[in-house]
Order: structure tokens, then sequence, then C-alpha cells
């Protein structure tokens, strides 16, 4: 029978630590493996490394178990998860496997069968063992006993001292309990001492926490007359061992587990994974427990997702939920849905039921069914009864953006704060559920009643406790006087309370996110995205990430489609911090992103972009310029220019006015896709616009018309203000005195920037609204020849500076070329010298080979220059330039010197704008350098290019 492949989910759950799934992104590319396959339950394949041989990489998917010939200490290593990787999305190939695949099954196979075979066991010393017992119970019953007074004493002389003590008399006793053997207890005494004055309702957590040790200990006095799992249960809460083969010696309970998810908490050094699952026949719940130290992995043998056929031994416990694996019987495979979810009201009394049998629970594992998250931080099942999602966990961005609003299985813990979430499983997809923000102390709510509370703060030496007591209205006989009576009180109380919750109604759920109508994009990719959306994720640190995501988007926006569903939180959050991208998310992100927008404030920047531009007019709908938001609107204009620019411009005309003034700006701005001499009568109109944006967006169309009015009347006042002389070699300038209304209307700004005079402000901005062919037929000369005529009057930087502007403008490669070979100052003569940021701009108008020849002169020159002129240059360098740099570089990097801070900065500049296809001359060019021995620093810094390189090569193969 075929192995199931996995999901991409089902993957990163096996992943040690965040950083080890970061890691296996880099690695999960089809471009990292030289070959790869799947025999019987081994899949298997070969990873090119920084080395010369790649490293050969296993996963039994029975196990799962690992094998990697790479010397991390990681298991699974970033190999073998990115093996995983690859073949979730991609699948693996069919090559043959190699000897060092069959000699591991073999090996697992031999060691397998050496451990079934029986064992002859040391027989035990009953009397011994018996005697340890003894003395490990009498040193657990002093020790609680102390406990017991110790709790009393706290209460007889009031909490309200714990605030100033803190956590220090919690320690000591903590550390006294350990010392008698009962660690369990200990450890939950510790926890409760650090919530001592934190917090908004301290005294209420604290209150209730003792209460149930306290009832703790009381139980522990009395194991002799509790029902066996009872017993077991108070036993294991006071830390009483239990043998692994004791368990193991158990009767087995075969089924079909089903992994729901797993949760990861760290205390005291330890960090303890919860990995829940669900017989699908026996409808019984299991815990299994796993345990790392610090700098320790995790056992990756149960993958959240999946169906295990096996064996598990349960220890004991009210009821028992604990379990270890005994014995597997085949691989697990993909799990589509699981079986028994419930509503709301039945989860409620399973859990009510669950601290009945063991109050000290902090949560019990549930599965609903058919559950909507609500806009307050609620999960809705079909019934409209609700839970409240706990604090850290009411915003599960996870869960609306994977589901769309659609009802979902979902199980969680369920504790006294509410819903925690594992996972949800929506039309056949697993969605694992995303850490939770930090949760400060005052996420707690009240729990005790204040009469309670206020006894055990003030101390019932001063306020005696009589026992009478009423919870949500009912008297509640909790039995018991004095301090011991208001522990127990707490813990009947704080019981009472939690298992008599019920569900909340009137909670409207969130609409359903629309249906898409556009493919999404290669699975490839998506991983690809997965990793730029992870910290650390892509080599060269954070800002190289920032600029190769966007390349990434750039590159699934030319080849059509939508990221997938789970990376538009990210997404949307990444958004909100760089403008650029909000197009391209826009588009991306399709219906689903719009909709997510909708539902937080913070992504509503998503509405003012265009959408499905793509689509036919005929298509959009009507409805989206009557009803639709900005963005909608702006699409349907764009669409509709695009097929009839004369109805696009009519439809705008006929309600222009009762639009706002950003609308106004951004629909005039529309207006350029169909730009004809038709559309001058309409935006010379916007001229007189009440709003500045709006007459500035109108000027910018105007000026892209050559005969449009604005250009004429430019025309007129730049060729009365600029002449050529009888000689023909001399310009006389005549400028504007004033900056009237009319030049005004016409986007002239009458306000000089600092340090330029009035007359040659104006001057200037005539100048660069005016078009560069007029001075060309004007005086018969080439642009070269027009920038190199002398100006009287000193009036020559005012003249460059407005066709520089113009240059920009109209994107001419000929003048840019012409005013910077004219601004170059030679020695002391600076006089043509332009602006650097205006000069700068003309760089970015000249035509690539003249560029690229300023480039190789400057990385022969002048580094610090060519730096420059690389940092301005746009992302896809061509091979020519590419080429350059690269031998640039490798000069560099062999030269001591000054070129140390130059050659780190060009490395980084070239990583993401290169030609990837550069990627194996630098691989060999870090090989030669490491072999001569040079500086280390500048070996890492050509190492990085490299890596950075064959990453953006993966990324365009994959779009290939």
């Amino acid at each position: 029978m075929p192995v199931e492949r996995w999901s991409t989910a089902q993957v990163l759950a096996v992943a040690p630590d965040p950083a080890a799934a970061r890691a296996a992104r880099s690695v999960g590319g089809a471009a990292k493996w030289s070959a790869s396959g799947l025999t019987d339950e081994v899949l298997w394949g070969l990873c090119k490394g920084s080395g010369k041989n790649p490293y050969q990489v296993c996963v039994d998917l029975s196990g799962p178990a690992y094998r990697c010939s790479c010397p991390s200490r990681k298991f699974p290593c970033k190999h073998a998860l990115g093996l995983l990787l690859l073949w979730a999305e991609s699948g693996a190939g069919d090559a043959e496997a190699p000897d060092w695949v069959v000699e591991w099954q073999d090996g697992r196979a031999k060691r397998a069968a050496r451990a079934n075979e029986p064992r002859t066991a040391t027989p035990a010393d009953p009397a011994a063992a018996a005697k340890r017992v003894e003395q490990r119970a009498a040193r657990v019953t002093a020790g609680l006993d102390e406990l017991r007074r110790w709790l009393d004493d706290q209460v007889d002389q009031g909490l309200a001292g714990a605030e100033q003590a803190g956590a220090d008399p919690f320690e000591a006793v903590a550390a006294r309990l350990v010392d008698a053997q009962a660690p369990t207890v200990a450890g939950t005494l510790r926890r409760v001492g650090r919530t001592a004055g934190i917090g908004a309702h301290w005294a209420d957590r604290l209150l209730g926490e003792l209460g149930l040790i306290r009832l703790l200990v009381t139980a522990h006095d009395r194991l002799d007359t509790l029902p066996d799992d009872l017993a077991a249960t108070v036993r294991s809460r006071v830390g009483y061992p239990v043998a692994t083969d004791d368990v193991l010696a158990t009767p087995p309970v075969r089924d079909r587990w089903q992994v729901l998810g797993q949760v990861d908490s760290a205390d005291d050094k330890i960090t303890t994974r919860r990995i829940w699952l669900r017989g699908a026949d026996s409808g019984r719940f299991a815990l299994v427990l796993a345990f790392a130290a610090p700098g320790q992995t995790f056992p990756a043998d149960l993958v959240p997702g999946t169906e295990v056929d096996a064996d598990l031994c349960f220890y004991p416990g009210s009821p028992p939920l604990r379990a270890l694996v005994a014995t597997r019987h085949g691989a697990p495979v993909s799990l589509a849905a699981p079986t028994g979810a419930v509503d709301v009201r039945a989860a409620l009394a399973a859990y009510a039921a669950g601290l009945a049998a063991d109050p000290w629970r902090e949560s019990v594992p549930v599965l609903l069914a058919g559950v909507v998250p609500t806009r307050e931080g609620r999960l809705v099942d079909r019934a409209g009864e609700a839970l409240p999602l706990a604090p850290g966990h009411d915003q599960p961005w996870w869960l609306l953006a994977g589901a769309g609003g659609q009802p979902v299985d979902l199980a969680a813990e369920l504790g006294p704060a509410g819903l925690r979430p594992l996972a949800a499983w929506s039309q056949g997809c697993y969605l694992p559920a995303t850490a939770g923000s930090p949760v400060g102390p005052d996420g707690h709510a009240a729990e005790l009643p204040t009469e309670l509370l206020s006894a055990a703060l003030v101390g019932t030496a001063r306020r005696p406790w009589d026992g009478a007591m009423a919870v949500a209205g009912r008297p509640l006989d909790a039995g018991g006087e004095g301090p011991a009576g208001v522990l127990e009180a707490a813990a009947v109380a704080l019981t009472y309370r939690r298992a008599g919750r019920t569900p909340s109604t009137g909670h409207g759920r969130v609409p359903a996110a629309p249906a898409e109508s556009t493919p999404p994009l290669p699975a490839a990719t998506a991983v690809r995205l997965r990793t730029l959306l992870t910290d650390g994720g892509a080599p060269g640190g954070s800002q190289i990430q920032q600029e190769l995501l966007a390349e990434w988007l750039r590159l699934a926006d030319r080849h059509g489609g939508l990221v997938p569903t789970d990376t538009l939180p990210a997404l949307l959050d990444v958004g909100r911090r760089h403008r650029a991208l909000r197009p391209l998310l826009s588009r991306l992100g399709g219906r689903r992103g719009r909709w997510l927008a909708g539902l937080r404030s913070e992504w509503g920047y998503l509405f003012d972009e265009a959408l499905d531009l793509t689509v036919p007019a005929g298509q959009g709908g009507g409805d989206d310029w009557e009803t639709g938001t900005t963005g909608e609107r702006l699409a349907y204009l764009t669409r509709l220019r695009a097929r009839d620019p004369h109805a696009g411009r009519e439809l705008l005309a006929a309600g222009f006015a009762a639009e706002s003034a950003p609308d106004r700006a951004r629909f005039v701005e529309a207006l350029e896709v169909g730009l004809s001499p038709a559309d001058d009568t309409f935006l010379e109109g916007v001229l007189d616009d009440r709003r500045k944006e709006v007459r500035q967006a109108a000027v910018a169309l105007l000026r892209q018309l050559t005969e449009s009015g604005l250009r004429r009347r430019m025309t007129e006042r730049a060729t009365a203000a600029v002449r050529l002389d009888a000689s023909g070699r001399t310009l006389t300038v005549d400028p504007p005195r004033e900056c009237d209304p009319a030049m005004r209307r016409d986007g002239v700004d009458p306000q000089p920037p600092r340090g330029t005079g009035a007359a040659a402000w104006l001057l200037e901005e005539v100048l660069a609204g005016t078009p560069l062919a007029t001075w060309t037929a004007a005086f018969a000369r080439t642009p070269a020849e027009v920038v190199a005529l002398t100006a009287a009057d000193d009036w020559g930087p005012a003249l460059r500076r407005g066709w520089a502007r113009a240059a920009v403008e109209e994107r001419a490669g000929d003048w840019a070329d012409a005013l910077v070979a004219g601004a170059r100052p030679t020695g002391r003569q600076s006089r043509n010298a332009l602006p650097e940021t205006l000069l700068w701009q003309l760089y970015e108008v000249l035509p690539a080979e003249r560029l690229g020849t300023m480039v190789a002169d400057a990385l022969r020159t002048d580094p610090g220059r060519a730096n420059r002129l690389l940092g301005m240059l746009s992302q896809d360098w061509s091979p020519e330039l590419s080429g350059a740099v690269a031998d640039a570089i490798g000069v560099w990097a062999r030269t001591e010197g000054r070129n140390s801070w130059y050659l780190a900065e060009v490395c980084r500049i070239a990583g993401t704008s290169a030609t990837p296809g550069l990627t194996d001359r630098f691989h060999r060019l870090t090989e030669e350098l490491t072999g001569e021995g040079v500086d280390p620093s500048r070996v890492r810094a050509v190492g990085q290019l490299a890596a950075v390189l064959a990453f953006r090569s993966e990324m365009h193969k994959e779009f290939s």
C-alpha cells in the first residue's frame, strides 16, 4: 500500500524548534536535492551542502525515524525536514535507492527484531522494594503535613502580606517538599507563588490555587479510602513516580489514534510537550507527554494531523488520560477530518465531568464540531452557543485565514479562561494553530466569592470564618471553620464555578469569505514564501530577507495566482510597514485577503488598492462602482478605461464633485490608463479643484500629453524666458518675476526652497513643465549641444536644474546623458554641478548600456561612487553589469586595505540585484579565497553573496 504524503503543516509540526523549521525551508526546494526517492516506507535524498559531497538523508515514515550524514545535533535536522517538505509539496523522485539507504533499512529491522526478543529479567528483592516504598511514603506524608500547617498559617495571618513577601516563602516551602520527595506539588507551589502580588486579581488566583493544594493534601491523608483511580490521580499530583514498565504491563488499547495537536510549555528549565490524541473507534482522549532540557529536542514520533494505528497503554488516573505508545501497526496516514466532534454544550459537559473526576485538572481536551469565530473572540456552534477563546488566543487570524469563516472541526484545550486551540480541519485541510500572544497577569478574571476573599486577605485570626458562603447566588455548604475551612471553601467554590459554566448566546458569526476565481500559486513557491515570512528564513539578514520577499511578490505577480491563505496574516502585517508592496498584496491576496482586511482595522489599507485588474470590465459589475470600496471602484474604473477610455472618463465626470478629495486624486490618476488628448478638457477642469493633491494629479497627466493646453502654456512661458542670442552661442534669460494665478493653476510652486532665489526657482519650475523637444526644435541642436550652450548672467545652473527635472519626468535618456556628462566637475570648476538628489535621479534615466559603462569605470577607480551607483539601480541587473561587478568583487576581495567596507556593501547590493546565473561563479570564488588564505571577513561577504544568489536562483526556478 503506498505511503500517503504528509502536508506541510505536518512536516513543520515535527521540527524540534522554530530555528530548525526556518532552516528547513531553506533546503526544501527541489534545486537543493540532486536525487531523491521513496522506497517502501523510507524517504531518502541527497542534499547539496557547502562541502564537496552531498548529505545523505533518510526518513523512515513508519516511525518516523531520521538519519542524516550532517554533523547537526538536532533531531530531526534541517536536511531531514527539508526532504519531508520537498516530498510534501512536490513529491519524491523515482531514483533507485542506493546502498546506504538499504543498509539503514536493514539495520533498523534487525534492531527492531532484537528489541522484540524476550528478555530475562533479574528478580527484584520484594522486601527491599517494599521498604523503599514505605520510606518514601513516610517522607511525603511528613512533607505534606508541614505544607498543611504552612497553608493554614498563611490564611490565619492573612494573604495580604503575600503582596510584599512575594515568591520567596513559597520557594522555601517548595524546596522542603522536593527534599520530601513530593516534586510535583512542589512545582505547583512554586508556580502559584510567582502570582503573589502580580496583576489586578492576584489574591483571587492565589487563594484558589492554595485551596486546591490544601484539597490535595487532604486527599493524600485519605488515600486508603479513595477509589483506586482517584487515588492514582492524587499520587500523580503529589509526585509519586510510575514506572514505565508498569504502564506498559497494563492491557493495551488498540485504536486508530488521531493526533489532534500539540502544545509546548516551558517551566523550571524543562520544556514539556503535550500531544493530544483521540481514538477513532473508542472515542477516548489520550495525552502523550515528552520532556526536553535546554538544547535537547523532542522525539518526533507523533505527527499532528495524522492518524496512526497503535496500541496505547494508559497511566492510572481519574480518568486515565496520560498514555505511552506501546506498539505501532504501520505508518501514519493523513487525517482529513477527526471523528467524534461535539457541540459547545456537550464540550462543557465533558469539562464539568473532567473537573468532577480530577478537580486539580487545568484543562480538558475537547473536539468541537462546526464552529465559526466571532468578532469578539468566541467560537459559535451551529446551535448559536458560544465559548470564549482564552486570552492570547482570542484573535485567531490563522483560523480565519485558513477557513475563511466556514464552519470547522476544532481541537482545543478547554480551561477556566476559555479555549486554547490546537488545530482545525477545514474542507479536508489540517490547520495547525499558531502560538498565542503573551498575556499579562491582568488577563485573569475573579472567580471566588468576595466574602471568602476578604476573610483570606485579612486573616481568620482577625476575621473568623464560619463556613457560610454563596456562589452564583446559591448557598454552598463547604463545611469547616478557621483557615482550613477557608481553603476548603475556596477549592469547592472554584471547582463549582468552573464546572457550572454555561455557553453564551447572541454572538454573530463572521461572514464567510467570498469564493476565489483565481487559482493558487504553485506549491513549491508557497514553501519559499513561508520561508521568507519566517524570521531568519533567508540568508543575509533581515534587510536582505525583506528585499527577497519583495522580489518574490513581483515574481508571483508576473506569474499570476494567489498566495496560500495561511500566509495572509503575515503578509498583511508586512503591508502595514511597507507601502510599496500594498498593490502586489492586494492582487496576490485575492478576495480572501480583502475579507481578512475587513476584520481588522490595521489591514484596512488594502481597500484603497485596486483588485482584479485583469477581470474584463463586463464581469466586474456596475455595483463595484456604485457601492464598492475605494479599491473596487478604482479597479472598475481602470478596467473600463482599458476597454473604453471615453466611457470611463464620462463615468468619473458624472459624479466627480461628490467624491472625497483622496478618492478624486486616485481616480484622476487612474485616467493614465487610456490617456489621450480627448481627456484634456476634463483634466483642465480638474486644475480648478479646491484640493492641491487633486490638482497635482491632473498636472501630472497633462504633462504627459504633448499637445495639452497646459503644455502649450508652459512652452509659451519658457520660450519667452529663454532665447538664443544673435551669435547662436549664448542663451539670454528673462525669467518670470512673479507667480501669477495662471501659473499656480498650471502647477507652478510659488515657494522656492531655501538657498534658491525666487526668479531662479520660477524659471526652473517653468522649464520642468516644458517638453524638452521644445529646445531641440527651437535651437536646431542636439540635447548635448543645447546643454553645452553658455547662459548669460549666471542663469546656467537654474536652466540645467529645470532641464534635468524635465528629463527625469519624461525619462529622456539622451538629455540625462548630456546633463550628467556636463555636470561632472573638473578641478575646481563646479558651476555645472547639479544637486546630488537630482543627479542620482538622472542616473536612473540613463540608458542601461551607458549606466553600465559608468559603473564599470567607477568600479575600477572610485569604489564609493560605484556602490552609490549600484545602490540606485533597479534590482534586475543585466548579465554584462553583473559580470563587471563580479570581476570587481574578485579584485577587491584579494586587495587588503580600505576596500573592506566597500566589498561588504557591494556584495550586499549584488545579492539581490545581480543575475542569479552567477551563483556557481561566486561559490567557486568563495572556495578560491578560502584556499588563498584571504581575510575570513572578506570570504564571509562573498560567501553570503553566493548564498543569496543561490536562494534567488531556486526561487526563480520555482516560478518557471
